[in-house]
């Protein structure tokens, strides 16, 4: 049985993941912050395995605790997929240090955070597979969404130096990057807004939660073992 960690768990992507990845032999690890009722709802809906554990990610003392308290009630980690991550609309000159911190925090810490804490069994073990979910914005960068861009990139770059770091002990790290996704994070988009998103990609859809869940879930699987160190971008076409 596979011990799966899937941070943001309550969030319309990480639950999706969630779904997807409802087997039999998987034994998912659901986290999340203040949403508890969301992850209630999803575990409810999920037939294999679960557990699940509210956490600020962004505190590493509580994430130390807190994986330490899987580690030694499931033994092993063998998968971290982590869908955090909050967004602000502003121009870098409104961007308070508060909303700032926020974001750094929320998208760049937190992973951070969640990381060093799953690797050392990992290495141990010989054997992971880790997968963000980040965005488009992390590689292009996003105006009016200047922090959230650098967050991003901040977690891309990350990433492909763990990839490196990490290969000689069996883990692959990847990058799922997201264009416009059909989710409550993206709501605050005019109707006009999204139609002309839509007109810019060639595929003629903005993105669903599962387009991200389903690439998730083959970066995972052992489909995809020699796969390490890419920035995946799946956004219908959006940034070509």
């Amino acid at each position: 049985m596979k011990t799966i960690i899937i941070a943001g768990a309550s969030g319309e992507i990480g639950s999706m993941i969630a779904r997807v990845l409802d087997k039999a032999n998987n034994r998912l690890i659901l986290l999340g912050y203040k949403n508890e009722k969301g992850l209630s709802d999803l575990q409810a809906k999920i037939k294999c395995e679960s557990h699940t554990f509210l956490c600020d990610l962004s505190n590493f003392s509580s994430v130390k605790k807190l994986f330490d308290e899987i580690i030694s009630k499931f033994n092993k980690i063998d998968v971290l997929i982590s869908a955090v991550g909050v967004s602000k609309i502003n121009l870098v000159q409104d961007v308070s240090e508060k909303e700032f911190d926020y974001i750094m925090n929320s998208n760049f810490k937190s992973n951070f955070n969640i990381t060093k804490c799953a690797i050392k069994n990992m290495i141990t073990n010989k054997y992971g597979k880790i997968a963000y979910i980040s965005s488009m914005w992390g590689k292009v960068g996003a105006s009016c969404e200047s922090v959230y861009s650098a967050s991003k990139g901040a977690l891309n770059t990350f990433a492909l130096s763990l990839a490196k770091e990490l290969g000689p002990s069996n883990i692959n790290v990847n990058v799922v990057c997201p264009g416009l996704i059909d989710t409550k994070m993206n709501n605050n988009l005019s109707p006009d807004a999204v139609k002309e998103v839509v007109s810019s990609t060639p595929l003629n859809r903005i993105g669903k939660p599962v387009d991200c869940a389903n690439l998730v879930e083959f970066l995972i699987s052992e489909k995809a073992s020699f796969i390490t160190g890419q920035i995946i971008t799946i956004d219908g076409g959006f940034s070509l």
